[in-house]
């Protein structure tokens, strides 16, 4: 009894970085504060990517590429060790899934987000003053529309191809969520600036990529379309 006691509070435990058996290795065993740094680090790149391809010079036309790959090289280096969210809608999609410990959802937020200043910053450092070009929206509607979709789209690949039983023990989950967040910046990155990511939503903020009165809209398209994203998962798959 006091085995399968431990061994239950051990699974609990693990739940936010064991994702389901594709990106889970031996690491999956690691301490909240290794899974927290996993965070950061895997964030991080994916801001630092996108301020140091958008702002000038960058990588012009090829910045969505560069910043899908980014993504898709943190999720498969850092996945099977925190479950590779690096982005705080993602984390609100596998709370609602099941497969986050709610003690762990803040902590990833807080990850998530601090990542995002320090990259912000170290562009700033690093680019031109006043580089950065930010994207007026001539509406809230439309750009709140591109982020819910893709955000969507994001969370309900996360789900699907990093959480479900059908699809455990894939070796494309990485590949499958960088070309989401790839196909979404250039299909309208140029409508709201393509984040699909609160800590990407403030790095460009920060960055100067996107006007401050823009936030709210990039945050409420991003935690509606993870809402949606997770209960059309539990329609689609049930709890599983």
């Amino acid at each position: 009894m006091r085995s399968d006691a431990r061994i239950g509070t051990a699974r609990n435990h693990k739940k936010c970085s064991r994702l389901n058996r594709a990106p889970v290795h031996s690491g999956s065993q690691a301490t909240p504060m290794k899974r927290y740094l996993v965070e950061f680090i895997g964030t991080f790149f994916l801001v630092f990517t996108v301020g140091s391809t958008v702002i000038p010079p960058g990588a012009g036309g090829l910045a969505p590429l560069a910043i899908g790959a980014s993504l898709m090289v943190m999720v498969f280096a850092g996945g099977h060790v925190s479950g590779g969210h690096y982005n705080p809608a993602v984390t609100l999609a596998v709370w609602m899934r099941g497969k986050c410990d709610t003690k762990d959802v803040a902590p990833y937020w807080i990850a998530q987000i601090a990542a995002a200043f320090v990259a912000a910053w170290i562009v700033g450092k690093l680019k031109m003053p006043g580089a950065a070009q930010p994207l007026f929206l001539s509406s809230w509607k439309p750009a709140f529309v591109a982020e819910f979709l893709f955000t969507f789209a994001l969370c309900w690949v996360v789900l699907n191809v990093a959480t479900s039983k059908a699809t455990a023990g894939n070796s494309f989950y990485g590949l499958a969520i960088g070309m989401t967040v790839m196909t979404g910046a250039f299909a309208v990155g140029a409508v709201s600036g393509g984040a699909f990511n609160p800590a990407v939503a403030t790095g460009i903020t920060l960055m100067g990529l996107s006007f401050p009165g823009n936030l709210w809209v990039l945050l409420a398209g991003e935690a509606a379309g993870a809402v949606a994203a997770a209960t059309a998962y539990r329609l689609v798959n049930g709890t599983e």
